[in-house]
């Protein structure tokens, strides 16, 4: 592809059999020079206390978040074309907006956040 456009890109071609779900794949430049491992270890500080984001250095997958209110997250550094690649996973019937309103409403009501969503996903 690169030959035909003449130019550098980052392709990634998702292969999704999914009946419901979010797949985002999101990119970034880097302010400075970074590597995988440090992105993954700013996702873990930003979300570890989070109940229902999943950070690892596995690819997420709609599969695994079907039936949860969780978003699983990953990113990755590729040094060839030096752009920061973030991907995430959710289901979005239920993290969508009725998951969001319970959540909120949780918090407001000063309830436990994560009362009444399910965390882990039907799909072991």
């Amino acid at each position: 592809m690169e030959q035909v456009i003449g130019a550098q890109l980052l392709f990634t071609p998702h292969l999704a059999p999914m009946n419901r779900g979010i797949l985002a794949t999101c990119y970034a430049r880097p302010a400075r020079p970074v590597d995988t491992d440090e992105l993954l270890g700013v996702l873990h500080m930003a979300y570890d206390r989070e109940p229902f984001v999943v950070v690892s250095a596995r690819s997420p997958s709609t599969k695994a978040t079907l039936g949860s209110n969780s978003a699983h997250i990953t990113a990755r550094f590729d040094p060839r074309t030096r752009w920061v690649v973030v991907i995430a996973a959710l289901d979005n019937l239920v993290k969508g907006a009725s998951g969001q309103a319970v959540q909120c409403a949780n918090v407001v009501l000063g309830l436990p956040e994560a009362s009444g969503l399910p965390t882990v996903g039907v799909y072991p």
